[in-house]
This record gives C-alpha cells, structure tokens and sequence, in this order.
C-alpha cells in the first residue's frame, strides 16, 4: 500500500462528529445516525457544547476533551467554525477529517482564501482532510457510513468517486434497488485536499474493488490523472463521466465544487490516452460500472442473443455491432441441439427468438448451456427472462381462472427454476439480462442478487457488452512508458530567446521551422531572400517547381492575401512573385523559398493551451478545410509514440492513412514520431502557449512540415 490518505481515512477505528445532536432534521445528526446505525464496530464521539448524550451517546464539550485521539474527524458546523475545528483536531493528533460544511472555494475569492486556510492547518499538523462541501464516505468492507442515507446493502465490488455528493448519496436507495453495491463510495466535494486523483489511486489498490466509476466536474493535475490511470487500468477498469465540457456545465461546476473545467474534446482525448472509458450518463457510470465490476472479463467479439421477443433480440443485435461486437451465426451443429428446444418457427441461428415460450428452463439453462459448451461465443445475453412479475402483472386476468387463488399460490403452482437460472455463471463468461420486470420479478432479483446485471432495455444491455469490449481493447493496449522529458536543444533556445528580447509575440514562419526542426521535427528546407537578387538565386538553388511566400512575423495568414505563390517554375517567374508579394505588402518585407512538396493528402498538427488543463496536442486533417470539416482530435502533452499512433488512427478521415487512389501507405510511424516530438516542446518550453503546423503534407509516405508558426504567452 502507498501513503495515499485515504487509506487510513476509510479504516477509521474511532471518529469524532462536530454538528451532530439530538435533532434528527439536522444534517450533522443524520451523519452521526449512519455511523451508529450502519454497523460501524468502533468508538463514536459525538463533540456538543450543550448537550451530555448525543443519540444515546455521551457528548464531550471540545475537542480537548476527547479520552482519546481519533482517527477520523467529521465536521458539519458552519464554515466559519471549520478552521479553528479542525487545527483543534490537528493538535490532538487526529490525522484525518472529513469536511461536510460547503461555502469555501465553490463561493469565490473569500471562500477560495478560506479553503487555503484549511490546507496550511493541514500542512501544519499532517491532517489530511476530504472536502470541505462534501457527503462523505461508505466503506462497505467494514459497514462504515457517514452520508446522510443508510446503507444496507451489505459489501460490494463497486468503487466509486464522485465530485457530487447527491451521487454517493441520494443515489442509494435506487442502486439497491437495482442490485448495485459499492466496495468504496468516496465523495470528495471541492477537491482542496485529497482529489478524484487519490481516489483513484486508492481504489485502483483497494483488493475489494474490480472497478472504479468517477464523476468528475474538473481535475487540477491532468497530468498526474494520467500518470494514475496508465497504472491502473491495466489492473482494473475505469469508468468517467465529465459534465464541464460545455459552457453551461462549466459554469455550473464552478459554482458546485469550484473545479475549473476544460472543453469536452479536451477531456474526451484525455480519458483515451489514459485509457478510461468515458460514461455519457450517471446511469451508464453506475450500471456499466457494475458490469465491469460484477462479470469475468470478455476475452473475445463473439456475443449471442437469446430472446423470448424479435424485436429486444433485433435491436441488441443491431447494437452489439454497432459497438464493434459480432453477432455470429451459429453452427449447424448448435443449431440442430438448440432446434428440439425451441417452437418449430423459432430462428435458432444467433439471435435465437423462443417468442412466446412457457418451457421456464429452455431460455435461461439449457440453451446457455449449449451455447457456451460449444465454444462459438465469448458472452452472451438474454432478454425476457420473468416469472413472478409476470404473473403479478396478469393477476388480474389470471385470478378468476384459479378461483380468486392468491397470486401466492398460482406461483407455487408454476415451476421454480429461480435457483437454476444463475447457474449460468459457472461458464466464467459475461452475462447480462435485459428485462422489463425490475426486482419485483423474482428472476431478475436473482440475476442482481448472484452477480448477474439486469438492464431495463436491450440497448443498455448492449452497450453494457460494449463496454466490456471497450476495456478488453484497452487491455490490449502496449504497456504504458512513462515519457522524459529531454533538454532543450541550443538552437530552439537560441531562436525563442532572440524573438523574445525583441518583443515578438510570436516567430516568423522561417524562425518557426527552424524551432520545429532542432526538436527533429521533418520542415521544408527554405531560403530567405531580402531583395529581387537574392530571390533569383535562391530560387536556382532551392530548385523548380518553387514556393515562394512571405515572412515576417506580423503576417499570420498569407493565402488569399497575394502574400504565396506556388508551383514557380523558373526564376523569372520568383522574381515576379517576389514583386507582388513587397506590393501586396504595402512595404518591403523578405520572403522564402522551397521546394514544392508534392502530396494531395494534408493534416494539421499543433499545440494548445488551456487554463485548467494544461498543454495539448492537435492532430487532424488540414490545409484549407481544417476549421471547416473539424476533424481533429486532442491528447494531453506529452505523448508517447504508441499514444500518438492511437491518436493518428482516431481521426473521422482515417482512410486517408491507408493506401488511397494510388497513393501509398503513410509513414505512421514518422507522423507519430512528429507527434511525439512536437508533444514534448510545450512541457521543454513553457513559454510556448501555442503551435500551429498547416499543412503537414504526406510526400510520397512521409510527412512534412510546410508552414508553421510558434507563439509566446506574452509579448
């Protein structure tokens, strides 16, 4: 186990409560009630400057008085008590606290200075807190529960951390309805002292934890996020979901927990470099969460469907493929052992559709049973598994039939094979049920209560697969190196200190190149020319057909402006280009020259940053259509080679990497190196806030660099 604090925060042998009384309509009360009545087998302190027992349990006046130290502290005061409480509990030696109160950094300034108050008491006296404005934690290994909502569902796989706290408690009575159970609910407010980021690292050491669902507003330390999640999902798999990506979510999360956002593509290219699988939902964290968490591995794309209804069949079908999974015909051989099981009309070819079926063993035991033994699929699921819902929901009907019997005894009439159907997961494959009976249906609560999802839609059963799929593809991934950054080299130094001392926001396109070029990054190599002279000499040397453009570092955007002229093939043609470029001007400015790169397919890199995330890297497709076809994706600097391979194939035009029209294969391995290289500039040179490289032009197979600009973060 590492020193991550939360170790010793969720294992607490004692804990002392400030703001819990007698009043069970009190916030402070209802935390204090959890703990006492959820089974927590420790020592309770109730802290109250008035009352002797607090819930049947003696009240200490102060802090001071405590016989004894406790391990954890839980403070649920008003904000301007928080401080003074909590260097109280640093003093007696308490090494962590939970900060329920709200009103710090979420608030603004005042609230930000106060919520550094917290965190020099913490630097102070070693205490690492949780929150301020959060509900809590459940540590479902040790029946320890200190949000406001019981929790009795007993251990589970689930572990969870949320920068909401409504989601690690209101959610509750609805995840025990749905069979779901946490190992670890970690809710951690406004972040100010123990993140998402140690939740995760927790939770990704936590042996009772198989996967790990987070609801994330905003991270401060993208990188160290990454750095965390390379090192836990190859162990277990992680789920996301991030609401800050528009404009309303952003300004909604700053005022929730104070977590400054980032555009969704953003954290979108974050969560596949670190390899987290991103939720759309609270719905999709929650139960995608609990297939990953509950289910063996998928170890294949092979998934059967079995039904009692054509159309749930049809349309998991159609989603499995969608999502990259295979629905493959079954074998003749299946086919003729499934047939006898089946109606005479029933397809048995994968979809296989009992439609309206009484045999209450044929879709839930014996096919599965075939199915799996055969050895033709990787997983499996099955819609309309029911009985006692059923029956409920047809009572009406059935009732005079069986004489007004009780819906009780038309159920003890009925074949029990509740028992039999979890049988199925002795197979050690995936499994979910689609069902539109909830627990009410005593197979459904069997499936939940034994491990087995049931969803209540085919599309979300479905996309539960898929995301098993997701993290099988995740798995397969080459393992993680972390990147070095290198020295800068001497000419790069060199060229951003002389554009600096002259006060140039930005380099000319010429300086830009030679920048990208000493960090081994492939540029055209170019000539400059100050008069018409040098311009019909360079144009000798630099060689037919030419390029012949403007340069200087006020001109941003040449094309359309009369400011480049391409496919100059003799040098008097150059000097005329060097002529109308010094007009369209309106004053002398130099020029360069190169050679033509030949090539019709052209891409875009670059660099971005962005307050609260940090730099980025920019890859897509470009030259003039970049902005308006807007197929670009994003990945956190830095990158390794293996990150920026997966980043290249990510694009929409994908095809145009492969061979194309009677052009060859690009080099993907020289446009990820470029890539990689270009990655490691912005974290070499902070004060590089932008880079922009279009076109990078595919030459034969390899790419180029054909225009370039660096910019500054300043003047």
């Amino acid at each position: 186990m590492s020193d991550n604090p939360l170790h010793r925060l969720l294992n607490p042998l004692s804990i002392a409560t400030v703001g819990s009384g007698n009043n069970i309509m009190k916030m402070g009360t209802m935390h204090a009630l959890s703990i006492i009545k959820d089974g927590f087998a420790g020592a309770y302190y109730p802290i109250h400057p008035k009352e002797e027992k607090v819930l049947g349990r003696r009240a200490y006046p102060s802090v001071a008085d405590l016989p004894e130290v406790p391990d954890l502290a839980l403070l649920v005061v008003p904000s301007d008590q928080v401080a003074g409480l909590l260097e109280d509990f640093g003093k007696k030696g308490t090494q962590s606290a939970i900060i329920i109160t709200a009103g710090f950094g979420e608030i603004g300034d005042e609230g930000g200075r106060m919520q550094e108050r917290l965190n020099e008491i913490s630097r102070t006296y070693g205490i690492r807190f949780l929150g301020p404005n959060c509900m809590g934690i459940i540590n479902s290994e040790i029946s320890l529960n200190t949000t406001v909502i019981p929790y009795p569902y007993g251990p589970g796989s689930l572990g969870f951390a949320s920068q909401s706290g409504t989601y690690v408690t209101q959610s509750i009575p609805y995840l025990g309805k749905k069979g779901i159970r946490f190992s670890k609910a970690i809710s951690v407010g406004n972040s100010a002292n123990i993140t998402i980021t140690d939740a995760l690292e927790y939770l990704g050491q936590d042996d009772q934890t198989r996967a790990i669902s987070l609801y994330i507003e905003g991270i401060r330390d993208i990188r160290r996020f990454i750095d965390m999640a390379r090192r836990v999902t190859p162990v277990k798999p992680v789920l996301a979901q991030y609401v800050g990506g528009s404009g309303a979510g952003a300004r909604s999360s700053m005022s929730h927990t104070g977590s400054m956002a980032a555009p969704d593509h953003l954290y979108e290219g974050m969560f596949r470099q670190a390899g987290v699988i991103r939720a759309d939902t609270i719905e999709e964290l929650y139960h995608y969460g609990n297939m990953l968490a509950v289910q063996p591995r998928l170890k294949g794309r092979r998934i059967a469907v079995l039904t009692n209804s054509g159309g749930p069949g049809s349309a998991i079908a159609n989603a499995l493929e969608k999502g990259g999974l295979t629905v493959p015909e079954f074998s003749p051989e299946l086919r003729q052992k499934i047939r006898p099981l089946i109606p005479p009309h029933a397809p048995s070819g994968n979809p296989v559709d009992l439609t309206f079926h009484m045999d209450f063993d044929a879709l839930p035991v014996n096919i599965p049973s075939l199915v799996f033994d055969s050895g033709e699929v990787d997983g499996l699921i099955m819609h309309g598994i029911m009985r006692s819902g059923f029956i409920k929901a047809g009572y009406s009907h059935f009732r005079d039939v069986f004489n007004g019997a009780p819906v009780e005894t038309i159920l003890n009439m009925m074949p029990d094979n509740v028992k039999k159907i979890t049988s199925i997961s002795r197979f050690g494959k995936p499994v979910c049920v689609s069902s539109f009976f909830d627990r009410d249906d005593d197979c459904t609560a069997a499936y939940e209560d034994h491990g087995i999802p049931v969803f209540d839609a085919p599309e979300k059963a479905a996309g539960a697969m898929v995301c098993m799929l997701r993290y099988t593809e995740i798995l397969e991934r080459k393992p993680w190196k972390p990147v070095t950054i290198p020295r800068t080299p001497q000419a790069a130094d060199k060229l951003a200190a002389g554009c600096r001392a002259r006060g140039q926001g930005n380099m000319d396109e010429h300086e830009s190149k030679l920048f990208l070029k000493s960090w081994g990054i492939p540029v055209t190599e170019e000539l400059i020319a100050r008069d018409e002279d040098k311009a019909a000499s360079g144009a000798d040397t630099v060689g037919y057909p030419l390029v012949i453009k403007a340069c200087a570092g006020d001109i941003l955007h040449k094309t359309g402006a009369g400011l480049i002229y391409l496919n100059q093939k003799s040098r008097e043609e150059a000097v005329a280009s060097f002529r109308n470029i010094q007009k369209a001007a309106g004053r002398r400015v130099p020029v360069i020259l190169y050679r033509m790169v030949k090539g019709d397919r052209e891409f875009v890199a670059g660099i971005v940053r962005t307050p609260g995330f940090g730099p980025s890297v920019m890859f897509g497709l470009g030259g003039i259509l970049t902005e308006a076809l807007g197929d670009a994706v994003f990945r956190p600097a830095p990158l390794s080679e293996d990150d920026a391979v997966e980043m290249i194939w990510n694009i929409r035009s994908r095809t145009l990497l492969g061979p194309f029209r009677g052009m060859p294969e690009v080099n993907v391995t020289s446009l990820a190196r470029m890539l990689h290289r270009l990655s490691l500039i912005p974290l070499a040179h902070p004060e590089v806030s932008e880079i922009d490289i279009n076109p990078v032009i595919i030459e034969g197979a390899e790419p180029v660099a054909v225009d370039a600009l660096v910019v500054f973060d300043g003047p």
